[in-house]
């Protein structure tokens, strides 16, 4: 019986990651009725960093609190410091009560906050709004 050639057992070799050194960057606020999203990007708007109050573990109506909101800005705040992130522009988009805490929380990781800006989308009488709640 012929033998099988025998198998060489050749190691892999990977090259290191380098990590980008991002000093200044953006951080985007998504902050709806029922979740906040915190997006921290680069000037280019290459993704750093992200958490939101749903991948926290918060489940339903406690999604939308300020707590929350301030949980995901602690956690995603922390993930972008390791690309070396000190000074970053805020922008806020939605009506969501996470808008004020989330800002709030990037200064107590030691972020600062040089600009805010409110980017929620205003209609200039676009399309017709739902009908009112009757509660």
């Amino acid at each position: 019986m012929a033998k099988a050639p025998a198998k060489t057992t050749k190691k892999k070799t990977f090259k290191k990651k380098e990590k980008k050194v991002v000093s200044n960057g953006l951080v985007h606020v998504q902050a709806s009725f029922n979740n906040t999203i915190v997006t921290f990007t680069d000037l280019v708007g290459n993704v750093l960093a992200w958490s939101s109050s749903g991948s926290l573990g918060f489940r339903g109506s406690r999604k939308g609190t300020p707590f929350a909101a301030q949980q995901a800005s602690l956690t995603a705040a922390n993930k972008a410091k390791e690309y070396g992130l000190r000074s970053v522009e805020v922008r806020v988009s939605g009506p969501g009560a996470g808008r004020e805490s989330a800002v709030r929380a990037l200064a107590t990781v030691g972020i600062e906050v040089k600009a805010i800006k409110d980017r929620t989308p205003i209609p200039h009488n676009g399309c017709r709004p739902p009908k009112k709640r009757r509660v």
